[in-house]
C-alpha cells in the first residue's frame, strides 16, 4: 500500500513495486486485490521515491501471534502502524519491547497471499493483555509466496484455520524474537529478507 507524498490519504492504495517505480493496482485495498483472486488492472505509475509506504493491511479482520509452543494468542487489529508511523508509550511506561515477526497476509481461500513483518510491541511495566494491546508496526512491503523463500507459515495457517475459516486480510504471525528496548525518542530499524526497512520512532 502507497501513498502519493503530496496527498493526504487515510488508507493510500496498492501498488507493485517494479524496481525504482511503484505501479498503482486496481483494487481498494490489498484485502480486495487477494479477494479478486490476485489480479488488477494497472493504473497511474509513481517514482518510488516519491511515495510514502504505508501499512500492507490497515484493518485486518484478525491478528494471531504464534508461540514457540504451537499455540497463538489473538492481538489487536486497531493497533495497526504502518511504516514510519510512530508507536506511543503508554502511560506510566518508560520502555517498550519490540518483538520482530514474519507474518503471512491471508489471501484467496485462507492460504497465504504475501508475506510482510510485524512488529509487537510488549510493555514489560503493564500487567496482564494490556502489555502488548496498544501497537503493532506492519510493513513495508508485502512479497507474493515466489519471492520468499524460507517462510514455511503454512503449518500455522493450518492450525489458525481449525475449526473456524481465514479470511482475506487475516495476519498469521510466526513466534519473534525480542530486541532491546526502546523509549521516547529512539527508533526501531529492522531490515530483513527483502522486506523493505520498518522505521518506527518511539515517542511519549
Amino acid at each position: 500500500m502507497f501513498t502519493p507524498a503530496d496527498r493526504e490519504l487515510e488508507r493510500g492504495w496498492p501498488g507493485r513495486v517494479d524496481g525504482d517505480r511503484v505501479v498503482q493496482l486496481a483494487a481498494q485495498t490489498l484485502q480486495a486485490f487477494f479477494s479478486g483472486g490476485g489480479g488488477a488492472r494497472e493504473h497511474a505509475v509513481y517514482p518510488l521515491a516519491e511515495v510514502v509506504l504505508r501499512a500492507p493491511v490497515l484493518h485486518p479482520p484478525s491478528v494471531r501471534l504464534f508461540a514457540d509452543d504451537g499455540d497463538f494468542a489473538f492481538a489487536n487489529p486497531a493497533a495497526i502502524h504502518g511504516p514510519g508511523g510512530a508507536v506511543r508509550l503508554p502511560g506510566g511506561v518508560d520502555e517498550i519491547v519490540p518483538v520482530v515477526r514474519r507474518t503471512a497476509i491471508v489471501g484467496l481461500d485462507g492460504g497465504v497471499g504475501a508475506y510482510t513483518l510485524l512488529v509487537e510491541w510488549v510493555a514489560p511495566q503493564l500487567e496482564g493483555a494490556k502489555r502488548n494491546d496498544f501497537a503493532l508496526s506492519l510493513g513495508p512491503l508485502a512479497l507474493t509466496p515466489d519471492e520468499v523463500a524460507e517462510v514455511p507459515l503454512e503449518p500455522l495457517l493450518e492450525r489458525a484455520a481449525r475449526h473456524t475459516r481465514l479470511l482475506p486480510g487475516d495476519l498469521v504471525a510466526e513466534p519473534g524474537g525480542a530486541l532491546s528496548p526502546l523509549g521516547a525518542g529512539q527508533a526501531l530499524e529492522v531490515e530483513r529478507g527483502g522486506f523493505g526497512l520498518l522505521r518506527v520512532p518511539v515517542v511519549r
